[in-house]
């Protein structure tokens, strides 16, 4: 096992509500890939994407921090309903799998697994609630595994909490292009954190948080978009 080699698995929703982010999807990801680049040590990615029509697409697996291709219209295309419980239970069966088939001098010390999302579950067919909760308690427990949950839908929270997820490691963001940008580089500070140290753990602070609420009172400030005089 080396000490500073870290793996990161995002699980991206590729639904259709994200068709009003695309874009900004796109750009927060490609930030923070570029900003990962930038910390110390070692690090490999997986990105998943999914949707009802592909549940669990493997964009790339395990791939040098160096050599992960960035997004693009092309290899990001919202579409279709929100196996979330899917996603997430064949993600952690398949980074399970693909850890235990590494030497041990070649397992990282550290292994983050992200989600991304804008929604709450709505089409998994494959796994239940209960089996997600065990899943994500025993690789906890067991392995030490960090998981973080990123959602634009703010009653998605409790249902991160009620998964597993550690409330300091969930974070809702608001739904326009400030708010996608701001929660991607909230992702990467955090991060940064635990790959260099300066934290056990993936804990969202009170700034990160601020951010998301400040864009929601600023789009929610009556006569915003008023010209002005």
């Amino acid at each position: 096992m080396t000490d500073n080699r870290t793996h990161i698995t995002v699980i991206l929703d590729r639904t259709g509500s994200m068709e009003a982010i695309r874009d900004d999807t796109i750009g927060g990801y490609n930030a923070f890939l570029e900003s990962q680049r930038q910390e110390p040590g070692t690090a490999t990615m997986t990105l998943v994407q999914f949707d009802s029509g592909d549940p669990y697409e493997v964009i790339h697996q395990f791939t040098p921090l160096d050599n992960v291709p960035q997004l693009t219209r092309e290899t990001y295309v919202p579409r279709a309903s929100t196996p979330l419980l899917d996603a997430m239970g064949r993600g952690v069966n398949d980074l399970e799998q693909q850890l235990a088939s590494l030497e041990d001098a070649g397992k990282p010390s550290r292994v983050l697994f992200v989600i991304v999302t804008d929604g709450q579950e709505n089409a998994s067919r494959e796994f239940r609630r209960d089996q997600i909760v065990e899943m994500i308690r025993r690789k906890k427990d067991e392995d030490g595994w960090q998981f973080v949950f990123l959602s634009a839908d703010m009653n998605s929270v409790d249902d991160a909490v009620a998964y597993g997820f550690d409330r300091g490691a969930v974070m809702t963001y608001d739904k326009t292009g400030q708010g996608a940008g701001d929660a991607w580089d909230s992702l990467h500070t955090r991060i940064a954190d635990v790959r260099t140290g300066r934290r056990r753990g993936v804990t969202f602070t009170d700034k990160d948080r601020d951010r998301h609420t400040a864009e929601r009172q600023r789009r929610r400030r009556p006569g915003r978009d008023r010209p002005t005089r």
